[in-house]
């Protein structure tokens, strides 16, 4: 899953180096926080949050077969 973000993410922005992803697991969650450059924040959200909402979106469709549930940070 942190790949699958980074890709994304790497593809959207201006600044693919700072493009930062860190996973945090527990027993019924997994995490994905996702940075960027300040710069490169409007891009990710994209106008009313569409695109973050589209990352989260394929994000749950990709681990939709483990019992966890996904959720992706945006910072």
């Amino acid at each position: 899953m942190k790949e699958l973000v980074e890709v994304i993410a790497s593809a959207l922005v201006d600044n693919p180096e700072e493009v930062e992803v860190t996973e945090t697991e527990d027993e019924n969650q997994i995490v994905l926080s996702l940075k960027v450059a300040p710069d490169d924040m409007g891009k990710v959200i994209g106008k009313q949050g569409r695109i973050a909402k589209a990352i989260r979106t394929v994000v749950r469709a990709a681990g939709s077969k483990g019992n966890k549930k996904i959720m992706v940070d945006i910072q």
